[in-house]
């Protein structure tokens, strides 16, 4: 029997193997066994069907638990799972930007705001640059892979050697990276909210 979840996670497979521009109801017919005519009864077409990759492929971001830690490094660990998770299918993770299901999130945000220890001013500040943050570095980096290339191209360090000499002396591989990154943001949010210079230009 076809379902929706069911054709959504075999074009999934489709889009990991063939890449998302090649996706056709054939494929994903041909994928499940059946004819393509049978999957117009759970989806009216081709974008519909994308948009339920997009929500499976947000429903399979797992659950973390960071009992124990900070605040932040509970949400730096959050972070990282949904990144890994975009990561697993790079050629289907720019569906996530095109058809990002935010009516799904309502209740995620609601906890998210209810644990946040910020001033309810800053509470979607935080929310909505983390979120940015994470899908964009995810998707920045999955379009990377989907496409054979590193992140950052080769380097002439005579030509930029300042860029050269930033990448030769960063320390930390991709994912390390984007935690340091998530954890300088973080560190900045305190000290602003512990001096009492929201909304302030800095110094």
């Amino acid at each position: 029997m076809i379902s929706r979840s069911n054709a959504a996670e075999a074009a999934l497979a489709v889009i990991d193997e063939h890449g998302l521009e090649a996706l056709s109801l054939g494929l994903v017919a041909k994928k499940l066994g059946v004819r393509p005519p049978s999957l117009y009864h759970h989806f009216k077409d081709k974008s519909e069907l994308l948009q339920e990759v997009a929500r499976i492929m947000l429903v399979k971001m797992p659950a973390v638990s960071a009992t124990g830690q900070s605040f932040e490094e509970q949400i730096i660990a959050r972070c990282v799972a949904t990144r890994q998770t975009l990561l697993k299918h790079p050629s289907a993770a720019p569906l996530i930007l095109r058809y990002f299901p935010r009516h799904m999130l309502l209740a995620a945000y609601d906890r998210a705001a209810s644990e946040e220890p910020y001033p309810t001013p800053i509470k979607m500040t935080v929310i909505d640059a983390v979120e940015k943050y994470t899908y964009g570095a995810a998707l920045f980096e999955a379009s990377a892979r989907a496409r054979g290339i590193d992140p950052m191209p080769p380097v002439d360090g005579e030509k930029y050697p300042s860029l050269a000499k930033a990448i030769e002396d960063n320390p930390f591989d991709d994912e390390q990276l984007f935690v340091e990154s998530l954890r300088l943001f973080l560190v900045g949010v305190r000290q602003r909210v512990e001096s009492n210079s929201i909304g302030q230009p800095l110094d």
